[in-house]
C-alpha cells in the first residue's frame, strides 16, 4: 500500500511543498504538491533530484573517524556511541583547559532546525557560533530591526503593489515561486518591476526597467533616490511627520548625493536615476525586494541598508498591503528565540564572543539592546542563532593565532567552510590548526576531509520540518518526515541532544524525537490534542492573522517608538546613525593604484540553477546541466584577451588565483566578469593539497576578508566585487597548491 507523506523541500529557502510516495518504508516517487500555496505543484531541477540525493552512493551513511594525518583522506567506520563519547570527552578536556569559548561551531544556511545548535552552545557556555549570516540576509534585516523594530517582508506584492523594486536579487534563477508571484502581480495589478543589477539577469529580462549599475554602487543609487524624493516633495508628509524621527537630519545628509553625483558612481544616467526614483515614490503602494547581494558589499553594507529603509519609510510603504510588511514573530507558536535558552549564557561569556568589541550590531552588545526593544513590543525577539554571532573572519584568525585566546575546536553543521567563506586559504589554515574538528554532513566535502569525525546527516525527506523562516515570520511551514533516516543517519536535533546528554545537559533535552519537540512548540496554538503528523495533514502552513499598520496601536519596537531615520541604536554603539556614502572596497574607486595591474572588476557570488550555494555537485543529472564552473564576460572583453567560448580562463586578484570556463554574454557589461560561486569537484583526489579541487575554481579563493574592509557594524565581508586580471589558460597549467 502506498502512503503519501506531505513534505517540504529544503534545497533552498522557499520550502516548496512536495508529496513523497512511500511503499514499505521506501520512497518511490517525489512530486510537487498542487495544493501547496508556494509552488502549486511545480518543481525546480533541485526538487526533481530528490531521490538521487536520498539514495546516492556517495552519501555519508555511518560515522567515520580519521585514522591518518589531517587531510590524508583516511577514515574508518565507527559506531555513534564511540564517536559521541570521544567527541564529548575531547570537548570536556579542551573546555577544562582553555574555557568553554575554545569550542566553536561553523554553519551555513538553513537546512536544519537551528535552535538546537544555539541551545547546545548556550548550555556549553560558548558564544562562538558563526554562520555565513553576515553575507546572507543579516545586515539588511538587522539594520531594519534596529530602525523600525523588525525586518520587513516584500511578500505582500499580491496585496496590490504598484511597483516592485528588485534590488540585488534574481528570483528568476533562485526563488522561482517568488518570480511567478511578481509576474502575477504585474498581470493583475499592472505592477511595474524595476530591477537593479549590474548583470542582465533572468529577472532583469522580465523587468519594465533595468538599471545596470556598476557593481557595488547600490549605496550611491539609494542615496540619490532619497535626494530626488525629498527635494521634489514626493514623500509621505503625514507618515514622516507622525511616525519618523531624524527626518531633518536625513534631509541635510542627502543634499550631497544628487542624481548627477550618483550618475558618475553608478554609470546610470542622472535622468534615469531621477525617473526611477519618481516612479517608485509615486506608485503607492510599492515594495523593495532586496537580495543578499546587498548584504555582500563589505564596508558600507549597513549604510546601504539604512538608505533603503529610509526609502521605504518616507514613501509610507511600511506595513501596508502591497508594501513592505512588518510581520513580527508568530504570537502563539514557541519560536526559535524561546527555544534557544539565551539567558543561560553567562554575561562573562557573552563578552568573550570573537569580534563583539568591533562588529557590535550582529553580536551581543547590539543584540542585547535590540532584544530589549523587541520584547517590549512583541513579547519576543529575533533568534540569536542568526542575529548574534561571532565574526567569522576574526574567528578564523583567532584559530590560527590564538589571539585573544585559543580556539581549539569546531563543529561544522550544514556548511562547507572552505567553499562558503571568503579567503579560502586562510580558512584552510584555520581548520588545519584545530585540535578537534567535527563535520555532520551528507557528503564527503573538502572541509569534511579535514575533520576528525564525519557524521551522517539525515536530509529533509528523512526528518520532519517546522520553520518560521529562520524564526522571524508570523507564519510557519510544517512537513512530515517522509521516512525514517536511512542507514545510521541522524537529524541535527538528535545529534545536539545526544551530545548534550553526554556533557551534562540532559535536563534540557527531555524530548525523544523531532516530532515530540514540534508537538511541544505547537501546544500554545491549540494543537495540543493532536500529534504533529495530524497538524501537517490538516494545516501544512499556519498563518497568524495578518494586521497592517500595527504601529498605530503598538508603536515601532525602537527606543522612540517610531521609524528611526537617525538610528539611535547605531549611534549608541558608536556608528554613524544616518545613511551615508562609503567608498566600496576592492574597486577602482577605492584602489586606483591597482587598476593598471588588475584592470577588470570581478562580480562574484551570484547563484544559478541548478545548484544552490555549494550543494548538488554530486547529482549526475544536475551536473550534466552545468558540468564546469563558468566565468561570464562580454564578447568584446573576451576578444581583447584572445578568449573564446569554453576556454579555461585564469581569474587572479591580489588574494588568489583560480580558473573557470569562459561563457560569453552580452548581458555582462564590458570591463566586468562574473564568476560562479560554490565550485568543488567530488570526482577529484580527496587528499591534501587537492581536496577535491577546493582551490582550483572556488571563487572565494579570490576574496579578501580582512576585518579592515568588513562592514563596520555587522562585519559583512565583500563577496561581490574584486579587482582582477584575466588570461587564457595555456596547455597544462594547473592551480593546485599555491598559485
Amino acid at each position: 500500500m502506498t502512503e503519501i507523506r506531505k513534505v517540504a523541500c529544503h534545497y533552498c529557502h522557499m520550502n516548496c511543498g512536495m508529496l513523497a510516495y512511500v511503499e514499505d518504508g521506501v520512497v518511490t516517487k517525489v512530486a510537487g504538491d498542487p495544493e501547496h500555496p508556494y509552488n502549486l505543484g511545480a518543481q525546480c531541477p533541485r526538487g526533481v533530484s530528490t531521490l538521487e540525493h536520498l539514495n546516492h552512493p556517495n552519501r555519508i551513511n555511518y560515522p567515520l573517524k580519521r585514522i591518518g594525518e589531517r587531510g590524508s583522506g583516511q577514515f574508518k567506520r565507527v559506531g555513534w556511541e564511540e564517536a559521541l563519547e570521544d567527541i564529548a570527552a575531547r570537548i570536556t578536556e579542551l573546555k577544562n583547559k582553555y574555557g568553554a569559548e575554545t569550542i566553536s561551531t561553523i554553519g551555513g544556511t538553513n537546512r536544519t532546525d537551528d535552535f538546537a545548535r544555539r541551545r547546545f552552545f548556550n548550555l556549553l557556555g560558548s558564544p562562538n557560533v558563526i554562520h555565513t549570516a553576515p553575507v546572507c540576509w543579516i545586515p539588511n534585516f538587522l539594520t531594519e530591526a534596529s530602525s523600525f523594530g523588525w525586518g520587513a517582508f516584500d511578500a505582500e506584492i499580491m496585496g496590490g503593489s504598484k511597483c516592485c523594486v528588485v534590488w540585488g536579487h534574481n528570483p528568476g534563477a533562485s526563488y522561482l515561486p517568488e518570480m511567478r508571484t511578481m509576474l502575477m502581480a504585474r498581470e493583475m495589478f499592472g505592477t511595474k518591476i524595476i530591477v537593479i543589477d549590474p548583470v542582465f539577469s533572468e529577472t532583469a529580462a522580465k523587468a519594465d526597467i533595468w538599471l545596470p549599475i556598476r557593481p557595488n554602487s547600490d549605496n550611491a543609487l539609494a542615496l540619490a533616490w532619497l535626494n530626488v524624493i525629498i527635494n521634489e516633495g514626493l514623500y509621505d508628509f503625514e507618515f514622516v511627520e507622525n511616525w519618523t524621527v531624524g527626518f531633518a537630519e536625513l534631509v541635510d545628509r542627502v543634499q550631497a548625493f544628487s542624481p548627477e553625483w550618483a550618475g558618475e558612481k553608478t554609470g546610470v544616467s542622472p535622468e534615469k536615476i531621477a525617473e526611477t526614483a519618481r516612479l517608485y515614490a509615486m506608485s503607492k503602494p510599492a515594495c523593495i525586494a532586496w537580495g543578499v547581494a546587498t548584504d555582500q558589499l563589505g564596508r558600507g553594507s549597513t549604510k546601504g541598508a539604512q538608505a533603503r529603509i529610509a526609502l521605504r519609510a518616507i514613501t509610507g510603504n511600511i506595513d501596508v498591503p502591497g508594501g513592505d510588511v512588518i510581520p513580527g514573530p508568530h504570537p502563539t507558536f514557541i519560536t526559535d528565540w524561546e527555544m534557544e535558552l539565551n539567558d543561560l549564557l553567562p554575561e562573562e561569556q557573552r563578552g568573550k564572543q570573537i569580534g563583539c568589541d568591533r562588529f557590535k550590531l550582529n553580536s551581543w552588545p547590539g543584540y542585547a539592546r535590540l532584544t530589549e526593544n523587541l520584547v517590549r513590543v512583541w513579547g519576543k525577539s529575533l533568534p540569536a542563532e542568526w542575529f548574534c554571532e561571532a565574526h567569522p573572519p576574526s574567528l578564523f584568525r583567532t584559530m590560527i593565532t590564538g589571539t585573544p585566546y585559543p580556539v581549539k575546536a569546531s563543529i561544522i553543521l550544514a556548511d562547507n567552510p572552505l567553499i562558503s567563506y571568503a579567503n579560502s586559504r586562510l580558512v584552510y589554515q584555520a581548520l588545519k590548526s584545530l585540535d578537534l574538528l567535527v563535520a555532520m554532513e551528507y557528503w564527503m566535502t573538502p572541509s569534511a576531509l579535514l575533520a576528525d569525525y564525519v557524521l551522517p546527516a539525515a536530509s529533509w525527506i528523512e526528518r520532519p520540518v517546522l520553520t518560521t523562516t529562520y524564526g522571524v515570520s508570523d507564519f510557519l511551514i510544517a512537513s512530515q518526515r517522509g521516512i525514517q533516516p536511512l542507514y545510521e543517519r541522524k537529524t541535527d536535533i538528535d545529534f545536539w541532544s545526544e551530545l548534550g546528554h553526554r556533557l551534562g545537559q540532559g535536563a534540557y533535552w527531555p524530548w525523544q524525537s523531532d516530532e515530540e519537540i514540534f508537538h511541544y512548540r505547537l501546544e500554545q496554538m491549540g494543537y495540543g490534542t493532536s500529534g504533529f503528523d495530524e497538524f501537517v495533514e490538516y494545516f501544512r502552513m499556519d498563518f497568524a492573522p495578518r494586521e497592517y499598520k500595527k504601529y498605530e496601536t503598538k508603536g515601532f519596537a525602537t527606543p522612540s517608538g517610531k521609524v528611526e531615520l537617525k538610528n539611535s541604536l547605531l549611534e549608541e554603539l558608536g556608528y554613524d546613525p544616518l545613511p551615508n556614502y562609503v567608498v566600496p572596497p576592492f574597486t577602482h574607486e577605492a584602489n586606483p593604484e591597482l587598476a593598471e595591474k588588475y584592470p577588470v572588476i570581478l562580480i562574484a557570488g551570484g547563484g544559478f540553477m541548478p545548484f544552490f550555494h555549494s550543494e548538488h555537485r554530486e547529482i549526475t543529472r544536475l551536473r550534466l546541466l552545468r558540468p564546469d564552473p563558468r566565468v561570464a564576460m562580454n564578447p568584446k572583453l573576451a576578444d581583447q584577451y584572445g578568449i573564446k567560448e569554453g576556454d579555461w580562463v585564469w581569474i587572479e586578484t591580489p588574494t588568489g588565483k583560480i580558473k573557470q570556463r569562459a561563457f560569453l554574454s552580452e548581458g555582462i557589461p564590458y570591463g566586468y566578469v562574473q564568476g560562479e560561486r560554490g565550485w568543488w569537484f567530488p570526482e577529484k583526489d580527496t587528499r591534501d593539497p587537492v581536496l577535491m579541487g577546493v582551490f582550483e575554481s572556488n571563487v572565494n579563493v579570490l576574496l579578501n576578508d580582512d576585518p579592515e574592509f568588513c562592514d563596520e557594524a555587522t562585519g559583512a565581508w565583500c563577496t561581490r566585487t574584486a579587482q582582477c586580471r584575466i588570461g587564457k589558460v595555456e596547455g597544462g597549467e594547473s592551480c593546485i597548491g599555491e598559485c
